[in-house]
């Protein structure tokens, strides 16, 4: 029996960083607890200081299936290599013919980089590209494959 996972990022910007990542994976902001029609309407429930807010931010898989990413405000910047890194694996994967594949990367490379993120190498396999290593608007590196 496998055990439910979710991911932490922490960042500056949490709602901002989460609004990034949204579009990257296809996620939603997880909605509100049960009996509140907004985060909002639950943080003034629970008398969370307005400027508490954007101390964390949620997104979930609309399709239920894939783990949930919170996004933590930390005080301190990022300051080397991830250790560990997601693959957005926009191209369908090294199974896909690299024809289909390494269009759908570039695409999704190209919209990563209008919201923000960076392209910091390309790498190739066999003479011709294969994946794409970026950093998101607050500098953590994930691949596009």
């Amino acid at each position: 029996m496998s055990t439910e996972w979710s991911l932490t990022i922490d960042c500056a910007d949490p709602a901002a960083l989460a609004e990034f990542w949204a579009l990257a994976l296809g996620y939603a902001r997880k909605p509100p607890p049960a009996g509140f029609a907004s985060w909002e309407e639950w943080f003034v429930h629970h008398d969370v200081p307005e400027d508490e807010w954007n101390d964390g931010a949620y997104l979930s898989d609309p399709d239920g299936t894939g783990p949930s990413l919170s996004f933590m405000k930390v005080p301190e910047p990022k300051t080397a290599k991830n250790r560990l890194h997601l693959d957005v694996q926009a191209g369908g994967g090294r199974e896909t013919p690299w024809e289909t594949r390494w269009p759908r990367v570039a695409e999704t490379v190209a919209k990563l980089e209008a919201a923000g993120g960076t392209v910091l190498q390309e790498y190739e396999l066999r003479g011709r590209p294969d994946h794409v290593m970026m950093a998101d608007p607050e500098g953590h590196e994930f691949c596009v494959l």
